[in-house]
């Protein structure tokens, strides 16, 4: 008699996991990628922010606050709205890995393409296209200079604070590339979107860095960066 009921377990075992459904409710932010939903812990999905500690440095090297601003900035995007969070994976720590939204925006899209976190793509490109956008616009943290929060987490973990918090200058895809043969002028796009040329021997002609993925390029003479619409440093 007993044949039926075991023979009905075996089957519940064999059957395909079922889809978790969507986790809603009041969320509670952690960090820059991390979320509480009615006592679940959840990371966002594809991105990953600096850390409450880290600093970053901003166009005129001065240090501040990029993880504490990360999760200030989520915060306020959500408010006093409900969170609804798609299941997409668990991450090794038991967390729930997710994407959430609020009134049907993207958040982990939102965060990337405000120069909140930087795309993770260790684990997905879902976010790529977002972190080019605020790359481009030099939003956030692409304003200034710093430290991928992987690496950070990295030296932190290797008992290096100091490391931890030592910023290098904002990855980019092309990042001062070489002119072409006699066309020295750089082209330079700033973190407010002015397009701004700099003349060999200017003041800030040495450090400024070209970037032709962001937009940014090379001139053979002023006339030709007017006439694109470009005005020249100091002006």
């Amino acid at each position: 008699m007993r044949f039926p009921v075991v023979a009905a377990l075996i089957l519940l075992a064999a059957a395909p996991t079922l889809a978790t459904e969507p986790l809603t409710g009041t969320a509670s932010v952690i960090d820059g990628d991390t979320l509480e939903v009615r006592g679940t812990r959840i990371r966002l999905h594809g991105v990953d922010a600096p850390e409450s500690q880290q600093l970053c440095q901003d166009a005129a090297g001065k240090d501040w606050r990029c993880g504490q601003k990360a999760a200030l900035a989520l915060s306020d995007r959500i408010g006093r709205r409900p969170v609804t969070c798609e299941q997409k994976d668990k991450d090794r720590y038991g967390r729930v890995v997710a994407a959430c939204f609020v009134g049907g925006e993207n958040l982990n899209a939102w965060m990337a393409a405000n120069g909140w976190a930087m795309a993770y793509r260790q684990y997905s490109k879902d976010y790529v296209g977002a972190e080019a956008t605020a790359r481009a616009a030099r939003v956030g943290i692409w304003a200034g200079t710093f430290q991928p929060p992987w690496e950070w987490r990295a030296a932190k973990r290797e008992g290096k604070p100091q490391a931890a918090n030592q910023s290098r200058p904002a990855p980019a895809t092309s990042a001062n590339s070489a002119p072409s043969s006699g066309c020295r002028i750089k082209g330079n796009i700033n973190s407010k979107g002015d397009r701004i040329y700099h003349v060999p021997g200017g003041r800030s002609y040495d450090q400024t860095q070209i970037d032709t993925g962001d937009g940014e390029r090379w001139f053979c003479s002023e006339g030709e960066a007017q006439a694109a619409g470009w005005r020249r440093a100091g002006q």
